[in-house]
């Protein structure tokens, strides 16, 4: 197996290394960034807002760049179209981050990422669906080996005695209970799973299809963090959270080392996963995520003093199987003309 099966370009191994380094060091900056008592000291809205804000000036900066502002007028007024795409992958987005709180409050911390991790499977169904490609059975055999890898990751193996037995009528809680019921709740937590899984394959085909592939990137880029925006505004505004989430005393707040340094890295995972999407696929992204568990439980160790649970050495080795067992078969999905936007994946 040559590493070129999985990059085929030397940008593109970069940019899955930068992937993974962004999203590490993001759970690293959220970690640092809490106080003593284990709250933040600022508005997670607000931090999210001024990403996307930051992260549309970068798309700016960097689209025009490339080309005059004349000329990024009139491409985006011959796209409006995709432009209008692109309000579907934003909207999920946001109704996947707005049910991140909700079904946080049903479910345990360890329930509820236990259950997220059904997006490795979903995104390979999506991914067949959408692109209209059969993932063979060793990428699926690798697929079904990572996620059982992420859900070890979140089960705690040896329970103490005192909660070896349970009472059938009385369900465990707990950060290492794992209790699940059929309800309504159940279904938002399965339509969070399907919102983040369609928005990000939607999102790699609309930068790959015949229809949008010839719109810059930086430009879609655009497209999208303006959508986000409009659809975070449009939710927060319905909930009457708008006017708290920029409020003086939050905004204040952002003035902080580490709360910018977390702005300006989430920013950076919104550019470079589009250059990922486009070099590479959705189903890549789920091993690079896979691998992210990994680093960042160790690296949490080193810094924080965060103890390596047994269930995240096995979920270590859970993984690296399953991205061996995938380097062997890896998925290929370049642009539908690879030609013309391989000039822009240079970095």
């Amino acid at each position: 197996m040559a590493i070129s099966d999985l990059f085929p370009t030397k940008a593109s191994a970069v940019i899955f290394v930068a992937y993974m380094g962004l999203f590490v060091n993001q759970g690293l900056l959220v970690t640092a960034s809490k106080t003593a008592n284990g709250t933040f000291a600022y508005n997670a809205t607000t931090v999210v807002l001024m990403t996307e804000a930051l992260k549309l000036v970068m798309a700016i900066v960097i689209h025009l760049r490339e080309t005059s502002l004349k000329e990024a007028i009139t491409t985006i007024r011959e796209n409006l179209n995709v432009f209008g795409l692109y309000f579907v992958p934003a909207i999920l987005y946001c109704i996947y981050n707005n049910l991140a709180f909700v079904n946080l409050k049903h479910y345990d911390p360890t329930t509820y990422f236990i259950l997220l991790q059904l997006r490795v499977v979903v995104t390979g169904v999506i991914f067949q669906v959408l692109f209209g490609k059969q993932l063979s059975r060793v990428q699926w055999a690798s697929l079904v080996l990572l996620t059982i890898g992420c859900v070890v990751k979140n089960v705690k193996l040896w329970p103490s005695s005192s909660a070896a037995v349970q009472d059938p009528s009385n369900p465990p809680t707990g950060p290492h209970a794992v209790g699940l019921q059929l309800d309504i709740h159940l279904l938002f937590i399965l339509f969070q799973v399907f919102a983040s899984c369609f928005a990000g394959v939607y999102n790699e085909y609309l930068l790959k299809s015949n229809g949008s592939v010839a719109v810059p990137l930086m430009l879609q880029n655009v497209f999208m963090y303006t959508d986000s925006i409009v659809a975070n505004v449009g939710v927060l505004a319905a909930t009457g959270s708008f006017h708290t989430a920029v409020s003086s005393e939050n905004l204040h707040a952002l003035f902080n080392w580490k709360v910018i340094a977390i702005i300006i890295n989430n920013a950076l995972v919104g550019i470079v996963t589009s250059l990922f999407l486009r070099s590479l696929n959705s189903i890549l992204k789920t091993f690079a995520s896979g691998l992210e568990l990994v680093f960042t439980a160790v690296l949490a160790w080193m810094l924080f003093g965060i103890r390596v649970s047994a269930a995240t050495w096995l979920a270590i080795f859970i993984v690296s199987a399953a991205i061996y067992l995938y380097s062997h078969s890896p998925v290929h999905n370049p642009p539908k003309d690879a030609n013309a936007s391989a000039n822009k994946e240079e970095i």
